[in-house]
């Protein structure tokens, strides 16, 4: 594999704060990078220096001829009211033909061609950031954090590009998972030093901890003959006879040196404290529509948490999660209908700019006392600054000089000081490393607040969730299968959108007319996907169903709901009958055509 960048002796400091210290790197052709380290390890930095956009304190980078670099940040690169097709063929210079043809692989429609970029949500855009990327027919890719803030459908769709794509990356992501699947090679980046190790991140950090036994063994070898050397020395080194052999002795000691082993980085151990343990229902939500005074975004909407659940709040990016968890938090009223909380019940919300409402004045130890609920004593703070790695030194820092990843840290070690019986969490683990999301999702997996929450890092949801609700197309409803039933239904529709037509065979005339192999395919995508819609409006409306028939239950003598849930039960009911018998006709098709 030819050469693509090398980069010699890198050295980058802002003053006396070092981030590169003599690195080396070389990429070639075709390597599909893992680039890991803590938040402020220089991951970022790295790409910049690479990109132009910094130049190092010293050293060289070497772009080789042929390569071509496509730099994917986080930024936006659309002009006011530019259109989707306005943007790539003013960005790559390409036909419009050119920029739908790779559009589609990404399933941007013809549809969305003339829709403003800026107008949709952040899945499509990054989306479209993605294919005006590939139209300049880049064979290194620089993928800073691609992932945050991206649906879990953008997110499949990203990773069966990048599985297939037959350039090299580098890919920064936050999430294990997608660095799993994806990555053949993992660069750390650690103490200004770059380690390049041709694997994946799990046999990386295998083979990493393999190095520091290795090294442990043999330190321990070299002290017991240091030992056993001395010993000669201290019992022989006065007698003449015995003198020069003490002082051979004395050279083989100096001799024998240890390898240094480097404290390990701290890591996050996030304990939550506990709250007082109680049974039943923590919110009921009634026949409510959310949206905003311009826009209902979902409606009909009814559901019930228990106590101590921890509930993954689902769905593509626009559909309307945030919405539903600011209205459940108080920051928005509901259209109609409403929700209640339980008895006594005390709620504590994380919003995706809850960081950037930080004092900038105060210091790490004062927001974290100014945030303590009441009872929290002193040696409490220090015991949770401490697991979110806030020791020491660190305490008296000004929050205007914290990382966007340290201000997250501070802004969750704060609110869960407060001991909430609920928490609300719109995006916590963006600008956190692996570390401390891995540790957040036990923390919280471990604590008996009941949680609500949103989360595109797969690995994150898949630790800390017990139970989903879906939000799509305008439904808000529990979904009753587990998280990786959800991923993988997800990745099926995507597959079946993405797996080309057959190609046709000559087949024998016959008197009638034929559907071709194209259409039967198509039909039988159709039908698929058709039958795991009326599966889930099934699920659904027969969760809704037995809920109202516990009302019942628990209201046996009439009231003013009494007809209203009847109302609801009978409408229920003809949706079932009508998705149960379209499933069977389905069903009936898909096995004549199938």
């Amino acid at each position: 594999m030819s050469t693509l960048l090398q980069v010699s002796q890198l050295n980058k400091s802002y003053g006396h704060q070092v981030i590169f210290e003599g690195a080396d790197l070389t990429i070639a052709e075709r390597q599909k990078i893992a680039v890991v380290g803590r938040n402020g390890a220089g991951k970022s930095t790295l790409f910049r220096i690479i990109t132009g956009e910094e130049t190092p304190t010293s050293g060289q980078v070497k772009i080789h001829a042929g390569t071509r670099i496509g730099y994917l940040t986080q930024h936006s690169p659309f002009q006011d009211d530019e259109s989707v097709i306005d943007f790539l063929t003013r960005d790559s210079g390409k036909p419009e033909w050119e920029c739908g043809k790779i559009a589609d692989r990404f399933q941007i429609k013809p549809d969305l061609f003339y829709v403003p970029a800026e107008s949709l949500a952040g899945g499509y855009q990054m989306r479209i950031k993605l294919i005006s990327m590939l139209l300049h027919e880049p064979n290194l890719l620089l993928l800073d954090e691609p992932t945050n803030y991206l649906d879990l459908s953008t997110q499949i769709l990203l990773e069966k590009f990048l599985q297939t794509y037959n350039g090299a990356f580098m890919l920064i992501s936050h999430d294990r998972e997608f660095i799993k699947k994806t990555c053949t090679s993992t660069l750390e980046i650690e103490r200004g030093e770059t380690s390049l190790y041709p694997g994946s991140l799990e046999d990386y950090l295998a083979y990493k901890a393999e190095q520091t036994e290795l090294k442990e063994k043999f330190n321990k070898n070299v002290e017991r003959k240091k030992q056993h050397l001395q010993k000669f020395v201290d019992r022989f080194g006065a007698k003449a006879s015995k003198a020069s052999q003490a002082q051979s002795k004395l050279k083989q000691i100096h001799k024998l040196k240890t390898i240094e082993i480097l404290n390990p980085l701290s890591t996050a151990r996030i304990n939550i404290p506990k709250i007082e343990a109680k049974q039943g229902i923590a919110l009921t939500v009634d026949q409510m529509t959310i949206g905003y005074p311009d826009k209902e975004v979902a409606k009909n909407i009814n559901l019930e948490v228990e106590r101590g659940e921890h509930i993954a709040i689902v769905g593509d990016n626009g559909q309307g999660k945030t919405t539903f968890l600011k209205t459940i938090a108080g920051e928005i009223n509901a259209l109609s209908g409403q929700f209640k909380w339980g008895h006594n019940i005390s709620i504590g919300y994380y919003a995706q700019h809850t960081p950037a409402t930080l004092l900038s004045d105060n210091t790490v130890k004062e927001h974290l006392s100014n945030a303590a609920g009441d009872g929290v004593t002193e040696q409490e703070i220090f015991e949770m600054a401490g697991n979110f790695l806030f020791k020491d030194e660190f305490l008296k820092k000004k929050i205007s000089v914290l990382s966007g990843g340290e201000k997250a840290r501070l802004c969750l070690a704060g609110l869960l000081l407060q001991r909430h019986q609920v928490l609300l969490l719109d995006e916590p683990t963006n600008h956190l490393d692996f570390e401390t999301v891995e540790s957040l999702a036990q923390g919280l997996q471990n604590c008996n607040s009941t949680v609500l929450f949103i989360s595109h890092n797969r690995t994150f949801v898949d630790v800390l969730a017990t139970g989903i609700i879906e939000v799509k197309n305008g439904q808000v409803a529990r979904y009753h299968h587990n998280y990786e039933e959800y991923v993988y239904h997800i990745t099926q529709d995507i597959e079946d959108d993405l797996t080309p037509p057959p190609k046709t065979s000559k087949k024998p005339a016959t008197d009638s007319p034929q559907p071709s192999d194209h259409q039967t395919r198509q039909r039988l995508k159709e039908i698929k996907k058709q039958i795991r819609t009326l599966e889930n409006t099934i699920q659904k409306n027969e969760t809704q169903k037995l809920q109202i028939l516990k009302w019942f239950e628990d209201n046996p003598d009439y009231n003013e709901k009494f007809q209203e849930k009847t109302t609801q039960l009978a409408e229920i009911d003809k949706i079932l009958t009508d998705s149960e018998a379209t499933w069977i006709k389905l069903q009936e098709e898909m096995e004549v055509i199938g």
